[in-house]
């Protein structure tokens, strides 16, 4: 078994690579938005040549290939503390202290916003094409496709030369959405009674606790994981030894933060976050740069990885006509969702804040979705329901992926232009 995740994870590693380079070399789209449309062109082409017997039987092989990996515990149970955790280190946090009432603000109702609507309105579609998913089910998928995930689009917004301010409120808030969702996600499955740490059913005051307990658990556990990170490291100056300290912290942190039944997503954020605000404290300038550059080159490998992985999970998915019809008029929905779910809150500290009109938008058209929306749809148990979900999940993913992350570049330099706070 070990051999053949090695093997599985050894071929996932070489395509990629492969992917990254002629992405690269020829087309130069952001590598993320680059390889996860190279990876779904890959898919397209084996089930291409099994379909017409010209390789037969190549689909089949290359998808036990992927399920091998099993997506869900590549992310959520493998890189996810990695991702969140660089994702937090690379930011500004005394920036991000200073915008905290607009990023949890956005993180939290946002998501809470964006879960319910698309929720409600996913359980019309879905029953409207015959395809009858109970309520609760709708609302898991409005819980697990509302996180967004900047990760393609940062880059973009860099060469656009955003402000940073902007720059910092996006990646703040999808930080921390990212843990929001997951916990929604988890109190919903408990209301369903599927699956997880409460597979018994639960009520509306279990479901409170259970919030309250995931999120303000994970906050609390990240800022003493932050604050402990911070004394070790503050104690020595080694390059060496101070990565091999943050990699014990995130890993041994997440792993901690499951046995405790808190949120490792929203810990890991918060102890990324900790270290960050005290990096000249921690680290020299010389190992400071070495330990970031390690942070940064893991976070971007990591990605790739991901965005690969995405693009060549189309191997796995089987659609009917009326999931594709759903999928057609659910990506409208997830956006105008995210419109909604962006303006309503926004409207509580825009004025406050000084953000510009273009602020909505940039957060709208730059809600990418991308790994954390895909495992939380194939972490769903087996039922009639969690095929039409895993489609529609794939089809909005790809969507913001090719098509927002490939146009938001003119917006971008729109909203720069027209107010440098944007």
């Amino acid at each position: 078994m070990v051999e053949l995740m090695l093997t599985a994870f050894a071929t996932l590693l070489c395509v990629t690579a492969l992917l990254a380079y002629l992405n690269e070399r020829f087309f130069h789209f952001p590598t993320t938005v680059g390889v996860t449309l190279a990876g779904a062109l890959a898919s397209i082409v084996l089930i291409t040549l099994d379909t017409f017997h010209l390789i037969p039987g190549v689909r089949g092989w290359a998808a036990s290939l992927l399920q091998t990996l099993n997506f869900t515990n590549f992310v959520l149970n493998g890189i996810l503390a990695v991702l969140l955790f660089a994702g937090a280190l690379s930011l500004d946090a005394r920036q991000l202290l200073r915008q905290r009432g607009s990023i949890l603000t956005l993180a939290f109702l946002s998501t809470l916003i964006s879960t319910f609507l698309i929720g409600f309105a996913a359980y019309f579609v879905f029953n409207l094409v015959g395809l009858d998913v109970p309520l609760i089910w709708a609302l898991l998928f409005g819980a697990l496709i509302s996180p967004t995930d900047p990760v393609a689009v940062l880059d973009l917004l860099k060469r656009a030369r955003v402000p940073a301010k902007i720059e910092t409120l996006i990646a703040g808030e999808s930080l921390f959405n990212d843990g929001v969702g997951v916990v929604i996600f988890l109190a919903l499955a408990g209301i369903a009674g599927i699956g997880g740490r409460h597979d018994g059913g639960v009520n509306a005051v279990e479901v409170l606790i259970l919030f309250l307990r995931e999120a303000g658990g994970g906050l609390l556990f990240g800022a003493v994981l932050g604050v402990v990170g911070y004394r070790l490291l503050r104690s020595i100056n080694q390059h060496a030894v101070e990565i091999l300290v943050t990699l014990a912290l995130v890993v041994g942190g997440y792993v901690a933060a499951a046995a405790l039944e808190i949120s490792g997503p929203l810990a890991m954020v918060v102890a990324g976050l900790v270290i960050s605000a005290n990096r000249h404290e921690v680290f020299s300038e010389e190992t400071g740069e070495l330990v970031e550059s390690f942070w940064e080159t893991i976070d971007q490998v990591l990605n790739i990885l991901l965005f690969a992985f995405i693009g060549l999970d189309v191997l796995l998915t089987r659609t009917t006509g009326a999931q594709l019809i759903a999928s057609a008029v659910l990506i409208a929905v997830a956006l105008a969702a995210r419109w909604i779910s962006v303006a309503l809150p926004f409207m509580l500290v825009r004025a406050r804040e000084g953000y510009g009109a273009y602020t909505v938008r940039l957060l709208t058209w730059g809600g990418l979705r991308g790994g954390i929306a895909i495992s939380l749809a194939l972490s769903l148990p087996a039922s009639p329901y969690r095929t039409h979900i895993v489609t529609v999940t794939y089809a909005i993913v790809l969507f913001t992926i090719a098509v927002q992350g490939l146009t938001i570049l003119p917006l971008v330099r729109r909203a720069a232009e027209a107010s440098p706070d944007a």
